[in-house]
């Protein structure tokens, strides 16, 4: 879809999904976004995703871009569930663990036309679908401009806030206890095994020690463990996001790990039947060709 200086386009496919997580790096810098919204962390969801089968994940890509195209102006990730008779959308990465206390989730927009062009973007995707659909976004900031759009191109959709809550590491004020605290990613391997033992969740076990090693690597983590007896009682991992410190995952049979209340974020969610509802957009939806979709899925 092409309107004045800039285009829209849509991308399908763990590979070429990559690409674009990777293009839109300068944006996603540009615009502060969380560690949970950059390239490091996304690329390990898809590559985990693209290892599970179950749920059967399709990783789509909605891009804004100017002409002659350069770097995106916007770029909304989205995971499509096509199994059963409803195609589900989220974005990507949603249900899988991340840190608390601030929305984790990013719709990438330059300005209000960036924006505007997402929310049309990734509405056109699901209208172009010949089977009935359900967009469900969450844990994103208040203000949300592409939210905003996706609610004058549907009035009929539901937004709700909702308050996050953050993980308070507490190890340190645990009486007896010795923790001991390293962003090596050697002691990050050692304590890995135990710590993901109690994990049932083999998606969320696979997440969380992909994740983890690669941000140790880039010095974006720390692993604080009690030992006794020479058993994990306690472990942590913390994301190092700047000066932020953000506790991610863990468990404590020693006490010291708690929760509080965070930031609110947003979510929005509509339903549509494909090209039947196309029309209710707005009054130019009618004029507005859906994206065009690369044929070329990549791999996963």
């Amino acid at each position: 879809m092409t309107d004045g200086d800039r285009g829209t386009r849509v991308v399908l496919g763990r590979a070429r999904v990559a690409g674009e997580v990777r293009a839109a790096v300068p944006l996603a810098r540009g615009l502060a976004a969380p560690v949970t919204a950059t390239a490091p962390w996304l690329t390990t969801v898809l590559s985990v995703q693209s290892v599970h089968r179950r749920p059967r994940l399709l990783p789509v890509a909605v891009v804004v871009e100017p002409h002659p195209s350069g770097r995106p102006d916007a770029l909304a990730l989205l995971a499509l569930a096509t199994a059963g008779p409803v195609v589900t959308a989220t974005l990507l990465g949603d249900g899988l663990p991340v840190p608390g206390g601030r929305p984790p989730a990013r719709l990438l927009a330059r300005d209000e036309d960036a924006a505007g062009r997402l929310a049309a973007g990734v509405l056109g995707v699901l209208t172009s679908l010949r089977r009935p659909w359900r967009l469900r976004l969450t844990g994103l900031p208040m203000g949300d401009p592409t939210v905003r759009a996706l609610g004058r191109l549907r009035p009929d959709a539901r937004m709700a806030t909702a308050r996050t809550t953050r993980l308070v590491d507490g190890l340190d004020d645990v009486t007896g206890a010795r923790v001991v605290r390293s962003r090596d990613a050697r002691d990050l391997d050692r304590v890995l095994p135990a710590l993901l033992a109690r994990e049932r969740n083999a998606r969320v076990r696979d997440l969380v020690r992909a994740a983890a090693r690669l941000h140790a690597a880039l010095g974006r983590v720390e692993v604080a463990a009690v030992h006794e007896g020479g058993r994990l009682r306690a472990g942590l991992l913390t994301l190092l996001d700047g000066a932020d410190r953000l506790p991610w995952w863990g468990w404590s049979d020693v006490g010291g790990l708690g929760s509080g209340a965070g930031a609110p974020s947003v979510g929005l969610s509509v339903d549509g039947r494909g090209r039947l509802l196309r029309g209710v957009l707005d009054h130019t939806a009618g004029r507005l060709p859906a994206p065009p979709v690369s044929r070329r899925r990549g791999s996963g």
